[in-house]
């Protein structure tokens, strides 16, 4: 794992779901997740027993995301991580996954705060380190804060 200060920046991520600013502490998770039965939707706690990150919270983070393992209950948990005010601070993935995003969504629906969901290459979310205090722009730039 890279120590926060070699993450390569700025980086110019596509957006998928509009959103403010934000600025938070990255959290490059190493395995895809699955939002249901994997992240508390009370807590934004990494429940799964099976995660290599288990134990780790969600909430107010910059989520790097390497993949998500499938179940159309994952908007519901995203939904409800957001109207807990423990979702994170924003979210990034190198493949749009429209279940997942479907909770943001719904949440801008309601008219409740919504992070920012971005897509970025495999690549160059590899080079996002966990720790990495980062500010992601509502333009979608990602970069040290």
């Amino acid at each position: 794992m890279r120590a926060p200060s070699q993450t390569a920046m700025p980086l110019p991520a596509d957006i998928l779901i509009a959103g403010p600013a934000a600025t938070g502490e990255a959290l490059a998770l190493t395995a895809p997740i699955s939002f249901w039965g994997g992240v508390d939707p009370a807590t934004g706690d990494i429940i799964d027993a099976r995660h290599p990150q288990r134990g780790l919270n969600v909430s107010g983070k910059v989520l790097a995301l390497p993949g998500t393992i499938g179940s159309s209950s994952a908007s519901a948990v995203l939904l409800e991580l957001v109207r807990a005010g423990r979702a994170p601070a924003a979210i990034i993935l190198h493949e749009p996954d429209a279940i997942l995003l479907l909770g943001l969504i719904v949440a801008q629906e309601m008219g409740w705060p919504t992070p920012i969901g971005l897509r970025l290459d495999r690549a160059a979310q590899a080079s996002i380190a966990s720790g990495a205090l980062l500010h992601v722009s509502e333009t979608g730039l990602i970069a040290p804060a």
